[in-house]
């Protein structure tokens, strides 16, 4: 990513600002789900929302859905999730994306679902076209239609990268009207070109017209916070001016550090949070490439915090002391409250028609008390026997509970179960799942 200085252009950003003043009034006129109003996030229930969370690469690691449990102990209220039209990496079908949301929705966490496929559309040959990714959005339609409480869209990420940004002004148009046309009343998040740090302006000086397109209000806007915002005065500036105009605004992604430059994270956490403004650090974990030092995480262990997992979740300005949880999940559950757990899957053997497998769970940051792992089986295989784990299974749906002796475990513990089943044709490994549990201490007399 090349930097940019974000000074510059003040007469011709005048005119910009008046344009997006005059649409600051209007809000989102379907109410199936979240809508803005002004710069303001608000959930189906008509509350403020603001995001606090992180980004997860799912479609690189598929078999990590269970992180999303950590994600929430940790405090975050939102996952930006990432996934692929099949452009470039495995195509997440309808299937995968409806298991996604009943994840984040088990969880109570809001899902940013985006399209990872259009990076740096323009400059990298790999990337696709935001058109594309409306294609895709629409041939997984059944499963978001009537998740709008729970699930936001976002079109394409860093849809262009620094060659002719301009086009991302009339393509990112072109994909809202086409999503409102198929029939989606989700809010849509359009990320900025640039690689999404938008040195160009072009989001910010076009943001009016690009709102304007959508028919119902409620389209949010997300800038990519790494080298080129390394100043105080860029971040607050460009935070700023969105927020003066009544635009909403979200930091869809940030870190401490890039190859591009040295971001200032601790005046993004803080103006967000003096502005309401959303941010959704990247990333979980898993990062390749020479920016592993992004991990939150290591190695997808929620007890593994790294210093810039420790900043975000815990720091000033972070997760922990600003997240609220989106108040469409009602309540918070006070008995037994869900404690974050992973479940490992593994294969051991394998042999003509049948294998053997092993599932390991693990408790995260607290003691547990029981543990419940699910998945659904991808390609029909069936247990022959299971052991360590009391087994039930509806079709492919599978759910394994534990039993007295292996449910009680230390933060950080560890405990597995083991089964043999029968496969034909392929063998592919589902996605586990980890719940768990902590038993209430009896009261003192």
């Amino acid at each position: 990513m090349r930097k940019r200085r974000l000074f510059g252009g003040v007469t011709a950003f005048a005119a910009a600002v008046a344009a997006m003043t005059t649409l600051a009034a209007p809000s989102a006129q379907a109410a199936a789900g979240f809508t803005v109003r002004g710069s303001q996030i608000l959930d189906a229930n008509d509350n403020a929302f603001v995001m606090r969370g992180v980004n997860h690469a799912h479609t690189w690691y598929p078999d990590k859905l269970g992180s999303l449990a950590d994600i929430k102990a940790l405090g975050a209220n939102t996952v930006r999730v990432v996934l692929s039209s099949g452009d470039r990496w495995t195509r997440n079908d309808a299937a995968d994306v409806t298991n996604v949301i009943s994840q984040c929705k088990a969880n109570r966490l809001i899902c940013v679902l985006e399209v990872h496929d259009t990076t740096g559309y323009g400059e990298d040959a790999a990337a696709t076209t935001l058109a594309h990714a409306v294609d895709y959005w629409i041939g997984i339609r059944s499963a978001l239609a009537g998740q709008e409480r729970y699930v936001m869209l976002n079109i394409g990420n860093e849809p262009y990268g620094n060659t002719d940004p301009a086009g991302w002004v009339t393509d990112t148009k072109n994909a809202i009207t086409r999503l409102r046309a198929a029939g989606f009343e989700h809010s849509i998040m359009v990320d900025a070109p640039n690689w999404g740090q938008d040195w160009s302006f072009t989001m910010r000086d076009n943001a009016a017209s690009v709102f304007a397109t959508d028919p119902q209000r409620n389209t949010i806007f997300s800038i990519h916070m790494y080298g080129v915002f390394d100043t105080a005065a860029e971040i607050t500036d460009y935070l700023g001016r969105f927020r003066a105009a009544g635009l909403p605004i979200v930091v869809g992604e940030f870190g401490f550090n890039h190859s591009d430059g040295d971001p200032d994270e601790d005046t993004v956490m803080a103006t967000a949070q003096a502005q309401g403004i959303g941010y959704l650090g990247w990333s979980w974990s898993g990062n390749g490439g020479g920016v592993e030092y992004l991990d939150l995480v290591t190695n997808f262990d929620a007890g593994l915090l790294t210093s810039w997992g420790e900043r975000l979740f815990n720091g000033p300005n972070g997760i922990k002391a600003t997240s609220r949880e989106a108040t469409v999940y009602g309540t918070p559950p006070s008995s037994p409250p869900v404690r974050a757990c992973t479940a490992t899957y593994a294969t051991t053997g394998q042999w003509t028609g049948g294998f053997q497998g092993a599932v390991t769970v693990k408790a995260g940051t607290a003691p547990i008390s029981s543990w419940t792992v699910t998945w659904t089986w991808p390609d029909g295989q069936r247990f022959t026997n299971t052991w360590n784990a009391a087994v039930t299974t509806s079709g492919d749906a599978v759910t394994a509970r534990s039993l007295s002796y292996n449910g009680s475990l230390p933060a950080g513990g560890s405990t597995s179960w083991g089964f043999t089943a029968a496969w034909t044709g392929r063998n592919t490994a589902p996605a586990a799942t980890c719940t768990a549990a902590w038993k209430r201490p009896r009261e003192g007399r």
